[in-house]
């Protein structure tokens, strides 16, 4: 009875280790590393040109009907002609003679080239896309006050391209002015009166880029802020044009020709200044 039972237990065990047991991989010795599929990498998707040979040594090259001097000559050619190849056996190219023919030349009657004038150019549209990023800008230059005093200015803008052909920015800039004197008509009297004062001006704009995506730039600009001076502010409008030209990748020269627009002047007596500025700067692109 116990000799029963210990060949049942026997049986049963091997029955759950045939169960339990991995399976097999099938071939997995015969091709180690199948999935690695070696040579096929990024360099296959490359485009490649046409193989062609040009008949380029001898007056008379002849073409014969296999790769081999034993075989029939097909067709006695002049130099000059291209032909595309089809195939190659040791120093024999099989050639395309027509649509319909083809023939074998011996690669010391031809120059060998890839002709790639078939490939089409496809630019990659996002390699020069400047969309996201932003552009710190210092400059400084000629402020004109309503034609009548010249001064220095200095500031700083801070851009982001919303796109490639359209860039917001805001900016901050400083400027003394000095006027000389000049006669002031009052109700009551004729005064000789000068100026002088600081002036803080802030805008916001919007460029328009009319070449995006190169490396010189041209843009036109529009935006509105405030003139901070004598105590007042006014608001003012601005517009003009610039050009951006690319050093790198992160770093521009820029100039800007602008013409700010902004009324001063108490009641009766206030007027409307046209002031022309001229800065050059560098601008940082991140």
């Amino acid at each position: 009875m116990k000799r029963t039972i210990s060949i049942r237990a026997a049986v049963l065990a091997l029955v759950l280790t045939g169960f339990l047991a991995p399976a097999p991989v099938i071939g997995a010795d015969a091709n180690p590393g199948a999935d690695a599929m070696p040579g096929a990498d990024a360099s296959d998707d490359a485009p490649v040109g046409v193989r062609k040979v040009m008949l380029a040594y001898d007056d008379n090259n002849v073409i014969r009907s296999g790769p081999g001097n034993q075989f029939a000559i097909v067709a006695i050619l002049k130099k000059g002609p291209t032909f595309e190849v089809i195939a190659k056996k040791g120093d024999w190219n099989n050639i395309r003679l027509s649509g319909t023919e083809t023939g074998w030349i011996h690669s010391s009657l031809c120059y060998e080239f890839d002709d790639l004038s078939d490939l089409e150019f496809r630019p990659n549209p996002r390699l020069f896309s400047r969309i996201g990023s932003y552009v710190l800008t210092g400059y400084a230059g000629g402020y004109s006050f309503d034609r009548k005093s010249n001064s220095v200015i200095a500031g700083g803008r801070l851009g982001y391209y919303l796109f490639d052909f359209l860039e917001v920015e805001g900016g901050v800039a400083w400027t003394h002015i000095n006027r000389p004197a000049e006669i002031v008509e009052s109700l009551f009297d004729l005064t000789l009166e000068a100026e002088e004062f600081h002036m803080l001006f802030y805008e916001m704009n919007l460029n328009l880029k009319l070449l995006p995506g190169r490396r010189l730039v041209p843009f036109v600009s529009a935006g509105i802020g405030s003139s901070i001076f004598r105590g007042r502010t006014e608001p003012s409008t601005n517009y003009g044009a610039g050009t951006m030209f690319f050093l790198s990748k992160h770093t521009a020269f820029r100039w800007d020709l602008r013409n700010y627009r902004f009324d001063s002047g108490f009641d009766a007596a206030r007027r409307t200044n046209n002031n022309y500025v001229f800065t050059v700067g560098t601008a940082l692109i991140f």
